[in-house]
């Protein structure tokens, strides 16, 4: 039986404007409802904003602000009986740096999954505490997982998704807000292409759209193929389908499953 999530991948120009984020967010959640889709999915810290970047200090920012805007985002998924994918700063317990985290809420409004980066890069975790676990859980039957950006850098991560049996990577970034185009704009996308092709992923991947973004939102086949993108620099959503039924290339198919068991030939 046919496994299908129809996704909605969108982007933005995430801002430190809290506000200003979920108002976009709620905008393409109606929008991708009405289209009837089974999830939507946004950038890195979409709904916060994204610390060094977009606010340079922790210091007198409105936690608050971001609860209700979150019980909103979980309101709206409610409303439009959709799924959504959404990246945040979350508190940490234990008094630390916040983490960056990618939440999952589910078509009643509750939350089904919450990971939290576990690679930050260089700049990054000066802000934020990296996260410890992965995660996986289903939509319509298809075995999902989450990521974030920088997580792309690292091969292993993804070779321990596949070995849970993850079938869809739902990854989102923050690369934007650059003074000039930079190299991600020829090696990001590409990455994540290699990423699905030897570990036959689907892979929804969004950036935020404010300028200079030096690469867009884009949706790639298990085979590694670019099925779709959205434009750079402008706010967007695009509409694709995960169908576990179609069949694509997969070269290191019959072979893939003796190299993560530590077998480096095929003799």
């Amino acid at each position: 039986m046919a496994r299908v999530i129809t996704a909605a991948t969108c982007q933005f120009p995430v801002s430190a404007d809290i506000s200003a984020n979920l108002e976009w967010m709620v905008s393409f959640i109606r929008k991708a409802g009405e289209k009837s889709c089974d999830v939507v999915h946004f950038p890195e810290c979409c709904l916060s904003g994204y610390a060094s970047v977009d606010f340079k200090t922790w210091k007198n920012f409105d936690w608050a602000l971001l609860s209700e805007a979150a019980e909103k985002v979980s309101k709206a998924a409610e409303e439009n009986e959709i799924y959504v994918i959404y990246g945040t700063s979350r508190q940490n317990e234990t008094g630390e740096k916040p983490f960056n985290s990618l939440v999952v809420i589910d078509k009643a409004g509750c939350t089904l999954s919450v990971y939290d980066k576990c690679f930050c890069t260089p700049k990054g975790i000066q802000f934020y505490q990296p996260g410890t676990e992965y995660v996986k859980y289903e939509i319509n039957g298809v075995v999902c997982s989450s990521l974030v950006c920088y997580d792309l850098r690292f091969p292993e991560v993804y070779r321990k998704l596949k070995s849970m049996g993850v079938e869809c990577i739902f990854q989102s970034f923050y690369n934007a807000r650059q003074r000039k185009a930079s190299v991600h704009t020829d090696i990001m996308r590409q990455t994540m292409q290699c990423r699905a092709a030897t570990n036959y992923f689907w892979v929804s991947m969004t950036n935020s759209s404010a300028p200079i973004s030096p690469y867009p939102s884009a949706f790639i086949r298990p085979d590694g193929k670019i099925e779709a993108q959205l434009q750079f620099d402008k706010p967007g959503m695009m509409i694709n389908k995960i169908d576990t039924s179609q069949q694509y290339y997969d070269a290191s198919g019959p072979f893939r499953q003796i190299a993560m068991n530590g077998r480096l030939n095929n003799a």
